[in-house]
């Protein structure tokens, strides 16, 4: 899929050393539970493909005009909360990481709005969520410009680590129908 600046496409292993220096950058997972390793980052890329031949949807690479800048998509998340029950199933949520030369410059909004014209119009979703950490001032805003609106506080559970309060916004179908 393309936008006008952005490339969203599937993983090659030319991705992997930067998508690991990225997972790398404790700045960039400061609302995370850690940096992640070479081998966890790998092991991310190769979930996300077996999450593309599962679902027909994933997190892309994404692409700008100085190359590989992080990542975007739609996801069935990997976890169970209470604000799930009584959503369209499966849940699917749009998200994004990118790398620090990347932010400020509207590309996860670009990229996302895309996702979400794909959840929609393509795939024929009714709603699609998204989530951060309460303190992720930077997504939540991201998430605010795309007309999501915010639907719950929770834990978000994180393996062998204390749960971490987080916000889900939901954009339904209608909503998003609205929008100018």
């Amino acid at each position: 899929m393309r936008t006008e600046r952005l490339v969203l496409r599937g993983w090659g292993e030319k991705d992997r050393a930067p998508f690991a220096a990225l997972n790398a950058d404790p700045e960039v997972m400061e609302h995370f539970p850690a940096p992640l390793t070479r081998a966890e980052s790998d092991a991310w890329v190769d979930r996300i493909e077996r999450h593309f031949d599962r679902h027909g949807f994933g997190w892309w690479a994404l692409e700008a005009e100085e190359g590989f800048i992080g990542f975007t998509g739609l996801a069935v998340p990997r976890f169970h909360a209470g604000w799930m029950d009584g959503r369209e199933q499966p849940v699917v949520e749009v998200g994004w990481r990118l790398r620090r030369s990347a932010w400020g410059r509207g590309y996860a909004t670009e990229a996302a709005r895309e996702c979400l014209r794909h959840a929609f119009e393509d795939l024929g979703r009714e709603e699609v969520v998204s989530f951060t950490v309460v303190g992720n001032t930077r997504s939540r805003a991201v998430m605010e410009r795309l007309g999501m609106r915010p639907l719950a506080l929770y834990d978000h559970p994180v393996e062998g680590r204390a749960a971490l309060p987080s916000v889900c916004y939901l954009l339904t179908r209608r909503d998003r129908g609205t929008q100018a």
